[in-house]
């Protein structure tokens, strides 16, 4: 696979964060957290996945935990202020992110939505997160990138 640079890791460069890339072929019918984690040789808890939902009071969130965990949405709601929240129809999360399913990240995307990360984040030294498209992901200090996101940290995950 020829590795090119996407705007998330031009993000990373320009604000000096070190980073590594790692890259995974699968097949979109076989993609998933605990798959990508094998392919890359990281533990799932260790490669987090990036979600779009929606409340009704201050709309769409990135909701960031690890790859072996789901979302709880009643915690994401709780965190953000919101009555509910609900997971962003899948046909919607190109026109709002700018990425595909399996490439969504919260650097580089189409408008700065708030970012809420899970708390497991903080005890690791080092996070997968996608890099921007299918096959790429980024590695980096869990600390730089919830510094770069702005992350609210909070619990999230079951």
């Amino acid at each position: 696979m020829t590795v090119r640079k996407t705007n998330a890791v031009r993000l990373l460069e320009r604000a000096g964060i070190a980073y590594e890339l790692a890259t995974y072929d699968l097949a979109p019918e076989e993609f998933n957290a605990a798959a990508v984690a094998d392919q890359i040789g990281m533990p799932a808890s260790e490669v987090f996945k990036t979600l779009i939902a929606s409340g009704a009071s201050l709309g769409p969130c990135f909701a960031v935990l690890p790859g072996d965990r789901d979302l709880d949405l009643r915690a994401l709601a709780i965190a953000r202020g919101e009555r509910k929240m609900s997971m962003v129809p899948l046909k919607e999360v190109e026109n709002l992110t700018g990425y595909v399913r399996g490439a969504v990240t919260v650097l580089g995307a189409k408008r700065p939505y708030p970012t809420v990360v899970d708390t497991t984040a903080i005890s690791l030294d080092s996070m997968a997160v996608s890099a921007g498209t299918r096959g790429l992901q980024m590695v980096l200090a869990s600390d730089d990138y919830l510094a770069i996101t702005g992350a609210l940290i909070t619990d999230i995950a079951r």
